[in-house]
This record gives structure tokens, C-alpha cells and sequence, in this order.
């Protein structure tokens, strides 16, 4: 081997990086922050004033990404008396188009099968009643219909296949399948151990369940039981609970990699957020660096997930990035108050 080729050889360096971005909102600040982590720093890009009352905090809460990454959606919660949905470009970061939804609209995805957007409206105002899922057209941003459900709905995912729509009503503790191309209720499962009626004869459940995640490869899907501190698996083709798996305090919202390896938890009631290898009978789990653990969204290469962290009183909210393979937080940064929604965008190389 020649001196020349020797020298490239080991002089040449590969840099080899990937840039990933996402969206979160904070529910105090009326904003939605454009986030891009580079393999170990976090930085905020923009910060996008939300909402059209000067007077009000309209509480942005959910988040999602159409299938082409060319608008993203978000959820205001607050309304006179309902919210809204409304659509943005993620080239500008303006927004196109709007629509009113149910009461406090909140989690929501876009079904790859028929194009069509879910939310539920998880319904804080008044008496507890059955609230329901708003489908919507994403194209002329009309809501086409609202599918009945439970008592505060939350946790709005599509399966894989765009088929299914799945929920969890954190009051009656029930767990709901929608068909995506009816439109109608498919299946429901009762999710608590016990029923537990109160005086007036309403059901209120132990569990409070707060978000369903399908996994991406079996016929399964998983549940935070909020209030009995477990993650619930769930075999969607005996539509029967396989599991309970107990975890710490306040498991809100789940994601699973799209390798199928990772679930994420988060743990709102201790501050920090359960890492599990699915095939591991022990999970890991890890310390965030502020209060109030709320969202968590996974990279779709498997690798990262971008958690979101409330805070409390004036505290900023910011966004923790788990190192999957290490279950360790490698990166953080601050932003707005009570941050919440997340939803990743696309990943650049």
C-alpha cells in the first residue's frame, strides 16, 4: 500500500449525524415550539405564539403531523364553550384553516388508510357524561362527525394499518375501538378489576386510563392505567387483558418504537419516565429534571425519546432526550410553561 493511500486513509474522517425535529406545545404560554435535536444538543428553532384571545389562555394539547409532513394539527382546548382544531404549515408555521370540535379537544392522529383525523374531546365542563371522538377531513377541515364514547376520553392512536381508532375514558375506565371507515364503535373492554359506582350511580374507575398505544408489529395494544400505577396489555384478537405490569406513580402517556423493542412511560407522578425492553422483565427507569412528566414521542429509527415536562408554578416546561439503548437523558432544553403535546416531525441527514 502506497504512502498517498495511507495518508487518506487515516486522515479521511466520516461524520455521519442525523438531525431530528418535533413539535411541542405549552398549555400555559399559548405556544408551540419547533424542536431540533442533532445527536447530543437540543434547540429550540421557533417558538409560534398559538390562539386568538388576548384576554384567555386557550391551552394548547394536542399534537400531531400529517402522513406527508406537511402540516401539523393542534388541539385548543379551551373554547366559549368548545375548542378547536387548527391546521399549520410546517413550512411557514402559520396557520391555513380551522374548525370548532367538541369540549376541550385534546390527543389526535390521522389514519393512513382513510386520511381522515380522530380527536377525542376530553370534556372538563360540567357534569361527567360520555364524550366522544370528532372525525374530521383533514383536506376542507370539517368535522364529519362525533362518535359517542366514554367520560373523558384521552389517549386518541390509529393502528398501524390506518383501520382502527383506539381511546381510553379515563372516568368510566373503558377502552374503545373505532372503525375508521364506519365510523362507528367496534368493540369496547372495561378495563378495572371492580366496578366502583358512586352514590348517583356512576361508574368511576380505579384505573383512570390516560393513553392507548397499539403495538406496531402484533395484535396488541397497551394502556396507562393512571390511577393503579400499571401499564395494561391488551390482545387485541381476543380483545381480552393479557397483563398488568406494575409501574411508579401516575403512568400518563405511552409510546412504543417502531421496531417494536421500546415502550416509554411516563411517570407523572414521580418526575420521571419508565424505559422497557419488551422482551425484559425489568424496565429502567428514569429521572427527569423537572416536574410533572406528561408526553413522550419515540424516534421512528428507535433510538431517541423526546419527553415532555410540565414544571410547576412559573417554572419553564422543557423537553428531556432519552438515550433508548443507554435509558439515560443525554440532552434538555427550556421552554414554555406546562409543556405537554409532542409530535415528531421528520428526521434530516
Amino acid at each position: 500500500m502506497n504512502r498517498s493511500l495511507l495518508l487518506i486513509l487515516f486522515t479521511v474522517t466520516f461524520s455521519y449525524s442525523q438531525e431530528y425535529y418535533f413539535y411541542v406545545a405549552a398549555e400555559s404560554d399559548d405556544t408551540v415550539s419547533l424542536i431540533n435535536f442533532d445527536g447530543e444538543t437540543t434547540t429550540e428553532i421557533e417558538r409560534i405564539p398559538v390562539g386568538v384571545m388576548k384576554t384567555e389562555i386557550e391551552g394548547p394539547h394536542g399534537l400531531t403531523v400529517d402522513p406527508s409532513g406537511d402540516y401539523w394539527y393542534l388541539s385548543l382546548a379551551h373554547g366559549n364553550p368548545y375548542g378547536s382544531l387548527v391546521k399549520y404549515s410546517t413550512d411557514t408555521n402559520r396557520p391555513v384553516d380551522k374548525t370548532t370540535l367538541g369540549m376541550f379537544p385534546a390527543s389526535m392522529q390521522i389514519s393512513s388508510l382513510t386520511g381522515l383525523l380522530y380527536c377525542v374531546n376530553f370534556n372538563l365542563h360540567g357534569e361527567m357524561k360520555p364524550s366522544s371522538v370528532s372525525v374530521v377531513d383533514p383536506e376542507t377541515m370539517t368535522e364529519i362527525k362525533q362518535i359517542q364514547t366514554g367520560v373523558m376520553p384521552h389517549g386518541s392512536r390509529i393502528s398501524p394499518n390506518g383501520r382502527f381508532q383506539y381511546s381510553v375514558a379515563m372516568m368510566s375506565g373503558e377502552l374503545f375501538e373505532v372503525d375508521a371507515l364506519t365510523l362507528e364503535v367496534n368493540r369496547t373492554l372495561n378495563l378495572d378489576k371492580t366496578h366502583n359506582m358512586n352514590h348517583k350511580g356512576m361508574h368511576h374507575s380505579p384505573v383512570k386510563p390516560t393513553w392507548v398505544t397499539p403495538h406496531p408489529l402484533k395484535p396488541k395494544v397497551y394502556v396507562a392505567g393512571n390511577g393503579s400505577n400499571e401499564i395494561i396489555e391488551i390482545d387485541t384478537e381476543i380483545w381480552e387483558i393479557t397483563n398488568r405490569i406494575d409501574t411508579g406513580k401516575g403512568p400518563y402517556n405511552i409510546d412504543i418504537s417502531s421496531n417494536g423493542k421500546f415502550l416509554v412511560a411516563t411517570l407523572k407522578g414521580d418526575a420521571k419516565t419508565m424505559v422497557w425492553e419488551l422482551d425484559k422483565k425489568n424496565p429502567s427507569v428514569v429521572s427527569n429534571n423537572s416536574s410533572v412528566t406528561h408526553g413522550v414521542v419515540i424516534s421512528p429509527d428507535s433510538k431517541y425519546a423526546f419527553v415532555t415536562v410540565e414544571g410547576v408554578g412559573g417554572d419553564p416546561g422543557l423537553v428531556d432526550v432519552i438515550d433508548l439503548k443507554k435509558a439515560k437523558v443525554v440532552s434538555s432544553i427550556n421552554i414554555g410553561k406546562q409543556a405537554g403535546g409532542i409530535a415528531f416531525w421528520k428526521i434530516e441527514e
